[in-house]
């Protein structure tokens, strides 16, 4: 969740008007203003604001691309059909050897596969950003005032409980007790994939919207990582756990001195995720511990924060290499050697979790903010109205990466697992298509002058879709 700067003009910024000439120097020249030129001279200097900014760099231009909501939810969406349909090709035995396969040192416990490898160690880049991201919220972000961040907050409480609930009593009712320690698997939200969807079909609905979904999802994320490292760890081992702690707490001294160095932070970043993953909690909670060491204010006279700029060096990462190839390895559901896609979404686990995400997180959302601006104080931000969480609520219900990163920790034998990640990605779907027909809708009604019904009138002045995709 990135904010953009503001360029406040300097004097130097400032177009010249006048030629006067400045102080004569010692053997007589004139010092003239930069631009400036001598009177009648035929060919005089173009000025330095006239001169055509530098276009970026290759780099540059695929870190601009890469990090854009659109390109983000594009690359996912396309990773997990390649994974899809190569597991369910003739050529199927390969994608399974592939992701298998089996390196790293065994002396570390490192001997991982390459799908685990994606989903340990990759997606912990991922959950590094959303650490930085909370960082940044928390301090100086939307996240800052709990009175104004309130009703977002308990709206992406209500969008987990809610498909939680619906979620066990769905298995229960159908007889898979055994199916009841997935319930987490619906209460997750994909950001990169609902942004995405958000951006190219609420265009012409205010960006206080896009802002109440950042704000959910932000919550969203730290308790999705709160349910991993409390449900879903087994076994504790505490003097790795003891160490990774000493790691971070080296990791925060390093990070707030004037001066940080890759080759002292990565080495160190990568030691700690080695002690997190050999204490038994998942290792992508190390991401989330270093991203939060991160300083959110400005240090030693900097321009931005370091939050800022840590984000903007690793996003690019997580978004176009980390992500994409979690989404391949986690996506490979083979449908033809399961029974058929019937066969699959008919287990308990599947049903709960698609009703979990199609139904449960737009009730959770939608009902609780509903309560919550007619019970209490609080109120929705100038610009949105309770109809507007229709759509965000089946945004949220678009799981995706964090719904298919629980599915694996959440069953042990493949039958449910495989059957689970096929529920996650068709609910994904179908929350994707509502939430997109639900934007438009509500794009084309009429707005009233006090959408959030606070008694004063909404000062509206920015819409989705008035400049280019903004960075999460």
């Amino acid at each position: 969740m990135s904010t953009h700067e503001q360029h406040t003009p300097t004097p130097d910024d400032s177009p010249r008007t006048s030629a006067t000439p400045g102080p004569a120097t010692a053997d007589g020249a004139v010092n003239l203003p930069a631009g400036a030129t001598p009177s009648g001279s035929e060919n005089p200097a173009p000025s330095p604001a006239a001169q055509p900014a530098p276009r970026p760099g290759a780099a540059q231009r695929w870190k601009r691309w890469v990090t854009r909501e659109t390109t983000g939810g594009a690359l996912l969406i396309g990773a997990a059909i390649i994974a899809l349909v190569w597991a369910n090709s003739p050529w199927r035995a390969a994608y399974f050897d592939l992701s298998a396969l089996t390196f790293g040192p065994e002396s570390l416990h490192l001997d991982l596969s390459l799908s685990t490898w994606a989903a340990d160690g990759l997606l912990a880049i991922f959950f590094f950003v959303v650490g930085v991201e909370l960082k940044q919220e928390f301090v100086a972000g939307s996240l800052r005032n709990p009175r104004q961040a309130g009703v977002p907050m308990l709206a992406a409480v209500g969008g987990m409980i809610v498909p939680a609930i619906l979620y066990v009593t769905v298995a229960l009712w159908g007889g898979g007790a055994d199916a009841v320690h997935g319930w987490a698997i619906p209460t997750a939200t994909d950001i990169a994939f609902a942004l995405a969807v958000l951006a190219v079909f609420g265009r012409g609905l205010p960006t206080a919207i896009r802002t109440f979904l950042l704000t959910l999802a932000v919550v969203d994320d730290l308790l999705a990582i709160v349910v991993i490292a409390v449900f879903y760890t087994e076994t504790l081992h505490w003097a790795p756990l003891g160490l990774a702690l000493v790691g971070v707490a080296l990791f925060a001294f390093l990070v707030r001195r004037r001066r940080t160095h890759w080759w002292l932070l990565l080495p160190l970043a990568f030691v700690v995720w080695a002690l997190v993953h050999a204490s038994g909690i998942h290792a992508t909670v190390a991401g989330v511990l270093l991203g939060f060491t991160v300083p959110a204010v400005v240090l030693f006279g900097e321009k931005t924060s370091r939050t800022h700029r840590f984000e903007h060096v690793v996003r690019p990462i997580s978004s176009g290499i980390a992500l994409p190839i979690f989404a391949f390895f986690a996506a490979g559901v083979s449908l033809v050697d399961g029974g058929g896609i019937g066969e699959m979404i008919g287990q308990p686990a599947a049903i709960g979790i698609i009703v979990g995400l199609v139904v449960g997180k737009g009730i959770g959302v939608l009902g609780v903010t509903a309560l919550v601006t007619r019970l209490t104080p609080l109120r929705l931000a100038p610009g949105i109205g309770v109809r507007d969480l229709l759509p965000v609520g089946l945004l949220a219900g678009i799981g995706f990466t964090v719904s298919l990163l629980i599915a694996e920790l959440s069953f042990p034998d493949s039958e449910h697992t495989d059957s689970a990640k096929a529920a996650v990605l068709l609910a994904s779907v179908i929350s994707a298509l509502l939430a997109a027909t639900a934007l438009r809708w509500d794009a084309r009604r009429k707005r009233s002058d006090d959408m959030n019904e606070d008694g004063l009138p909404d000062d509206v002045s920015t819409y989705i879709g008035d400049a280019v995709d903004d960075e999460r």
